[in-house]
């Protein structure tokens, strides 16, 4: 495959892209050479269908990673990370009617949801990006400023891709799909630069600011699968597709590579971020320890002031964390006056008892 600057030819003859039924010279977009075999349900021709597939997994495994940062209630950037998920479930909702045909390339509105698709996927790489700063704390996390700065830069990023996109397949201005140079730097040359800036941000951070080196892992997993999900769908699709018979092309194994690297971004935020279980609301119980030395201290080594008052509570340095009950921790022990109530002399002195008797007064 040859790869012009700023011409869809050479990458639409290798990859059925949503776009390139709007590129090329004819008017009829540029067909691939080999791409999946279609499938009829009743009166329906649905193309790309195993692509089709991963796009549904795809909404369902963000549907459940946005859930789990959404319960990390005192996580660092949950506000932030949880809009790029919620963008890519998007994304892979309009690519599955997009990709299937569901939405035909001849209809007037494709090439506006086409728009819509190319503006969401750049700025779904614009959050991504700007969530590569958030864990350096230039604005803090979770506040307006925070929030309205990635909002308005997405949402200006997004306008900018879609205006572009529009008027390049309607040939708008001095746009036109037989030279989509704007298109081309938005949708090939942009996410390369995000991508690779979020992973250098990455790397600066757990290697200044961490002291776990696990979450490299991590970041080598994603940029692989990010790697192969680019070589696959531009180097080896037609080969793929004459090897299965048309059952697979590229563009299956591009949207698996692309969710396993999406997977793995919320793999790495959650390993860097720690939730304060202070202020975290969760329906599982958590078992608390305390570590605190002079709390430990204080049962251990009580002040002399209390001295009288805490023999006759405590025998030893037990806890109540862990489930001691009342019963438990009291047990063995002789019911309050059995040894003078409070202490020798101390409220009524030995004769004092519970219930108090005519006697006692």
């Amino acid at each position: 495959m040859t790869i012009t600057f700023g011409s869809f030819d050479g990458v639409c003859n290798t990859a059925a892209l949503v776009i390139c039924p709007l590129m090329g010279t004819s008017g009829q977009g540029v067909e691939p050479t080999c791409y999946s075999r279609n499938v009829q349900i009743g009166q329906t021709l649905i193309f790309q269908p195993s692509t089709c597939f991963v796009h549904i997994v795809a909404i369902i495994m963000t549907a459940i990673m946005i859930y789990h940062i959404r319960s990390k209630y005192t996580a660092v950037g949950r506000k932030e990370i949880v809009m790029f998920f919620w963008m890519y479930m998007l994304i892979e909702l309009l690519a599955m009617f997009l990709d299937s045909g569901i939405i035909p390339t001849s209809n007037v509105s494709y090439p506006w949801f086409a728009a819509v698709y190319t503006g969401l996927v750049a700025a779904a790489y614009c959050c991504l990006l700007i969530n590569g700063f958030v864990g350096f704390q230039f604005a803090e996390d979770g506040t307006p400023l925070s929030l309205w700065l990635l909002r308005i830069s997405c949402f200006a990023v997004f306008g900018a891709s879609f205006f572009i996109s529009i008027a390049t397949f309607k040939s708008f201005v001095s746009f036109s799909p037989s030279k989509p140079t704007g298109l081309f730097v938005i949708y090939l040359i942009w996410p390369i630069l995000c991508v690779a800036t979020y992973t250098i941000l990455q790397l600066v951070l757990v290697f200044r600011t961490l002291d776990d080196r696990w979450p490299l892992g991590d970041i080598i997993f994603g940029i692989a699968f990010y790697a192969i999900a680019q070589v696959l769908l531009f180097a080896f699709s037609v080969t793929i597709c004459n090897a299965i018979k048309h059952y697979l092309d590229g563009l299956f194994f591009f949207t698996l590579c692309v969710l396993l690297s999406v997977m793995m971004v919320y793999k790495y935020w959650d390993s860097i971020t720690r939730e304060d279980l202070e202020f975290s609301v969760g329906s599982k119980a958590a078992v608390w320890e305390v570590k605190d030395p002079l709390l430990t201290a204080s049962v251990t080594a009580p002040s002399t002031d209390y001295e009288e008052d805490t023999s006759s509570y405590h025998a030893g340095a037990a806890s109540l964390v862990g489930g001691v009950s009342g019963t438990q921790y009291y047990g063995g022990k002789q019911a309050y006056g059995a040894q003078g109530g409070y202490g020798q002399g101390g409220y009524g002195g030995a004769r004092r008892a519970y219930p108090p008797t005519s006697e006692g007064y």
